[in-house]
């Protein structure tokens, strides 16, 4: 009996940690501004290979007049990459 506690015990604190180390894998990965691929992957929820207003989020939902180059109502991955990229804030010195 203690020889299987101990078994499910490491079993769970194995997948405990295997989890967290992925969870950070994915954050290190994110520094940084998304890829058009992700936005799209992230956004596109029709799969039609473009973002309407309603699935737009974030920051693309405010600029997206201005992204929607040719006035259509979608915004394409041609549009995106054209798109300015945004300001980065400056830092306060110490």
């Amino acid at each position: 009996m203690k020889k299987s506690i101990l078994t499910f015990s490491f079993l769970l604190l194995t997948s405990v940690f295997i989890n967290a180390q992925e969870e950070n894998n994915d954050k290190e990965r994110r520094k940084g501004p998304p890829s058009i691929k992700q936005i799209f992957k992230d956004l596109d929820t029709n799969e039609d290979g473009k973002i309407s207003l309603k699935e737009v989020k974030g920051p693309l939902k405010k600029d997206f007049k201005k992204i929607d180059l040719n006035e259509d109502g979608f915004i394409t991955k041609e549009e995106l990459k054209k798109a300015p990229k945004p300001k980065r804030r400056e830092r306060p010195s110490n």
